[in-house]
């Protein structure tokens, strides 16, 4: 359950992300610059969704209320793979569509005839 749900914001940070880039790219930046600037510009998101998503389990994590010791373990590694994920986002994602989208012949699947 827990991944699910990590899965799920993981994959809306990188959606807002490229989406900025793209929007960017199209104003005329270059590569490089639109990913900084698309970076920089959904920092604040990435890092406000993932301090909710962390605030939401800390009542969990803590084990306040009733019943909620069953529910401790996956509120503990549920915020660690939130951070993680968080820096990954910020990190990987544009190194990864960086490198892709400049090396064409990198996406490209070529057969040595």
């Amino acid at each position: 359950m827990g991944m699910i749900m990590v899965v799920g914001i993981v994959a809306k940070n990188g959606i807002l992300l490229l989406d900025a880039d793209q929007k960017f790219r199209r104003l005329g930046f270059s590569a490089e610059d639109a990913m900084l600037q698309a970076s920089r510009r959904r920092l604040r998101p990435i890092m406000m969704t993932a301090l909710a998503t962390i605030a939401g389990m800390l009542p969990l994590a803590f084990a306040l209320g009733a019943g909620s010791q069953m529910l401790q373990p996956l509120a503990i590694a549920g915020d660690r793979r939130i951070v993680i994920s968080m820096v990954l986002s910020l990190i990987i994602t544009p190194a990864v569509h960086f490198y892709l989208s400049n090396h064409p012949a990198a996406s490209e699947v070529t057969l040595a005839g």
